[in-house]
């Protein structure tokens, strides 16, 4: 059955969330090779495995195969059909990675989502729970999705983590609404959390401290708020964390954040966190590195019109390419860069990503 030529064929790792994602919205069949083939640990990791079963469960007539190596699956999509459920995250990767890609899946769900995540909340190098509450959730605000709310109930710092996320998305909607953001946001409030777990919580006022003293020069309303987690709800592990958000009147974002790691000093991880997110707003355009590829998604299973996003020539990175790539070979839908610079006083820093949606309409949606 794998040599059906209505299977769309991947190799390697890359991209493993997204393929998923697009596979299940748009219905195709995918198989996936030479997953980790040359590793000495090789085919799928713990992470990827449990995010196998967690689509499975917010799925209804969803078929997976896994070689005996684990280097080789095939994934025939079913209607996501949402639900209440909780799922067991590994420590290997924060709850966001789990978060991020069910909010693709959650407006076009036949029920709503409400799915509590046990885990770690935020990690190094991944995407935490503040930084998709304040970053992504707006952005699929832009698309209609208004009803998609996060409760942090516990903090989990790695690496035992102990965390406990709900996600709740009460908003179902037949596409996404098309999209023009093509001026670049004028941000003019600085807002944050900092936050601890298990330890004293001076290091919340430190790192509060070194962060607006980097900021204070933006000339920005800055407002970061301490987050001291205390007791049971502190998970199983000491840490602290920090995340900023800049935040346009338009409800634009951009977002940086950091993890303490052993030895790191609190003031040290403030100020490093504000100089990040002050170099992110010089390197964005309409919207931020880490909302690109989801508003690319909403852009795709959209009505068929053309949506445009501007966005600076400095984010259009490998992963980005990589995602456009397997947008092409499961939708048939290629994006289209224009320089600004070509234009009137345009600016040669930035380029507007054109993409023209495909038509998708919620099937799993029941009809009224």
């Amino acid at each position: 059955m794998s040599s059906n030529p209505s299977v769309t064929v991947f190799e390697g790792h890359r991209s493993f969330r997204l393929r998923l994602i697009l596979s299940t919205l748009s219905g195709k069949s995918i198989k996936i090779i030479k997953i980790r083939s040359n590793d000495l640990n090789p085919g799928l990791k713990d992470y990827e495995v449990s995010f196998l079963r967690l689509i499975e469960s917010v799925t209804n007539g969803s078929h997976i195969e896994i070689s005996y190596t684990g280097t080789t699956i095939i994934y025939r999509p079913g209607i996501i059909i949402g639900g209440e459920l909780t799922h067991n995250c590994p420590n290997s990767k924060p709850v966001g990675y789990f978060i991020e890609p069910m909010l693709m899946l959650a407006p076009f769900s036949k029920k709503k989502f409400s799915i509590i995540f046990k885990g770690l909340t935020n990690l190094t190098g991944e995407t935490g729970v503040d930084a998709i509450k304040w970053g992504l959730l707006p952005i699929m605000e832009k698309f209609g999705v208004r009803e998609c709310l996060i409760h942090t109930i516990k903090r989990g710092s790695p690496p035992l983590g102990g965390g406990e996320v709900h996600l709740v998305c009460n908003s179902l909607i037949p596409s996404p609404l098309t999209i023009h953001a093509i001026d670049i946001p004028k941000y003019s409030a600085i807002r944050g959390v900092a936050y601890c777990t298990r330890v004293s919580p001076s290091i919340v006022n430190r790192m509060i401290d070194s962060a607006r003293s980097v900021l204070r020069n933006t000339g920005c309303e800055v407002n970061i708020t301490a987050d001291v987690w205390r007791g049971e709800n502190s998970g199983k592990s000491p840490g602290f964390g920090i995340t900023l958000v800049a935040e346009s009147k338009r409800g634009w974002r951009i977002i940086a954040e950091n993890v303490g790691e052993a030895q790191s000093l609190p003031e040290d991880l403030g100020e490093l966190t504000a100089y990040q997110l002050i170099e992110e707003i010089t390197k964005s355009g309409a919207i931020g590195r880490y909302q690109i590829i989801m508003a690319l998604v909403f852009m795709i299973i959209g009505k068929e019109d053309i949506g445009r996003i501007k966005i600076h020539k400095s984010e259009i990175d490998e992963k980005l390419i990589y995602a456009l790539r397997d947008i092409k070979q499961l939708m048939g839908t290629e994006a289209y860069f224009k320089d600004d610079a070509d234009e009137i006083d345009g600016d040669d820093e930035f380029m507007t990503l054109s993409i023209r949606g495909t038509g998708f309409t919620n099937v799993s949606k029941k009809v009224a």
